[in-house]
């Protein structure tokens, strides 16, 4: 899922051109519209992978927004975001599979026409902004990898869809409350190594200004 593959991207240098700073921006906008359509979907239609899927679009959209953001700040500074992302990420991942547990032990069976459209509706969203970002898929690390994320969140769009299918052939819930489990432990596994690797990071650019100190002195 995106989360994870664009767990340990930095701000691009590339990003000085202007039509790749705007496809991050339709990205980030059409992610965090896509988050909220379908947090409010899988409320609605009580599908766990739905809001399992809005997690993945929140982790997007989080990961162009910090990229923009703190493009031309101090490297700490991007640190320090990816901390918070991956906390946030972790928040969602705990709360996609305890809402899990909760329809397991319910035994609410979600709507599956509602899941189905908003997953073919994500679908094209994220092929949308692939294709936009398309043409930097073999530019730097992060380029490539911020490509690679959205073309991958296309498979999340299609598990919820044929999670969607597997709840109306067989009228019970089973289908959305395993990919939703999967997708929730994925968020977790993706938070733990996002925060793991900005917390090394923050605990090098204290070693880094304690040195410099040193140096001064």
């Amino acid at each position: 899922m995106s989360a994870h593959c664009c767990a340990h991207s930095h701000p691009p240098k590339a990003s000085q051109d202007p039509r790749y700073r705007r496809a991050l921006w339709i990205a980030l906008v059409v992610n965090a519209a896509m988050f909220g359509i379908e947090l409010a979907g899988g409320v609605e239609s009580s599908s766990t992978s739905l809001l399992a899927d809005a997690v993945d679009f929140f982790g997007d959209a989080a990961n162009y927004g910090v990229a923009l953001l703190v493009l031309s700040m101090a490297a700490v500074w991007r640190s320090r975001a990816a901390l918070f992302k991956g906390l946030c990420m972790g928040a969602f991942g705990i709360f996609v599979l305890a809402k899990t547990a909760w329809s397991i032990a319910s035994g609410v069976v979600p709507e599956p026409m509602t899941m189905g459209a908003i997953g073919l509706l994500a679908l094209c969203a994220n092929l949308g902004v692939a294709g936009l970002l398309y043409a930097y898929r073999s530019g730097d690390a992060n380029m490539r990898s911020v490509w690679l994320c959205t073309r991958n969140d296309a498979i999340g769009n299609v598990a919820v869809m044929l999670a969607a299918a597997g709840v109306f052939g067989s009228g019970r819930g089973w289908p959305d409350w395993l990919v939703a489990a999967f997708m929730g432990v994925l968020a977790l596994k993706a938070s733990f190594s996002v925060v793991r690797q900005a917390r090394e990071e923050l605990h090098g650019h204290e070693n880094t200004g304690m040195a410099h100190g040193h140096t001064h002195h």
